[in-house]
Formats: structure tokens, C-alpha cells, sequence
């Protein structure tokens, strides 16, 4: 394929950065970047820097991607499989911890609202209810009728 001036041109971008950092003399940099600039083909470019490291291009923070929290568990137990050994059970004892205690919750809330509680207040002796009477002590009523 043939290479585009954008191409010849990072590669004699990468040839400069490869002469400051002492890689390549002076004469050998212009015979690689005379090469570069009559290169025609991929080949040809790549022939002008194949003994070079190959130049890691990092992304800018702001374009990093951010991992969810599935995707940090995802990445954790392909790294470390022995994790499910201990996850995996101690979720199940968690949520069945958490049932139990919301079924046993709801019944004794049930005992309580069906047993609990009286149904009338407490009487004592400072109380007349018996005799629906608006004050004032009960009535002694006799005992029989005939009385």
C-alpha cells in the first residue's frame, strides 16, 4: 500500500525524537529521513525505522475509560479465580442472612398485630364503665330479683 505525506511525516517526527535521544547519529539521521521522504510504500517506511523501539502513544487522562464496578470485579477474579471460592459463598450466607431476618421480622410483627395488645383498657376500682353512668359511684343493685 502506498504510504500518505501524514505518514512519512510521523515518520520523520519519530526519526528526530530517535536522534535526541542519542539513538542515531547526525549523518545517519538525514540518510533515514532523505529514505522517509522518498519512500512510496509502508515497506519503504518502515524500513527506515525498523531497528528504532516502536513510540507507545498514551491517551490523555480526560480520555480514559472509567471502570464500572462490574468491570473492576470482572478484571479482579480474572486475575485472582480463588476469589470465587470465597465470594461467591459469602454473598449466598449474606442474603440468606438478610432473608431470614426479614421473614422473622414479618412474623412477629404479624404475631403482634394479630395477638398483641388488648382489646379494651385496663379497669380498676377508679373506673365506673359498668354502669355507663355519666359520674359518681355505681349503684348498689340488689342481688335478686324479688329482693
Amino acid at each position: 500500500m502506498r504510504a500518505s505525506d501524514a505518514d512519512r511525516e510521523e515518520i520523520v517526527a519519530r526519526l528526530h525524537k530517535a536522534a535526541t535521544e542519542g539513538r542515531i547519529a547526525a549523518e545517519e539521521l538525514e540518510q533515514r529521513v532523505s529514505a522517509a521522504l522518498k519512500a512510496r510504500t509502508y515497506s519503504e517506511l518502515d524500513a527506515t525505522v525498523v531497528d528504532l523501539p516502536r513510540q507507545v502513544t498514551r491517551r490523555p487522562r480526560s480520555e480514559t475509560r472509567r471502570r464500572s464496578a462490574g468491570g473492576w470485579a470482572v478484571t479482579a477474579v480474572r486475575a485472582n479465580p480463588a476469589l470465587l471460592l470465597f465470594a461467591i459463598p459469602l454473598v449466598a450466607v449474606t442474603f440468606a442472612m438478610v432473608l431470614a431476618a426479614t421473614v422473622l421480622w414479618a412474623v412477629v410483627m404479624v404475631i403482634v398485630m394479630v395477638l398483641g395488645g388488648r382489646p379494651r383498657p385496663p379497669r380498676g376500682p377508679w373506673m365506673y364503665t359498668r354502669y355507663r353512668r355519666p359520674y359518681g359511684p355505681p349503684r348498689r343493685s340488689p342481688r335478686s330479683y324479688w329482693a
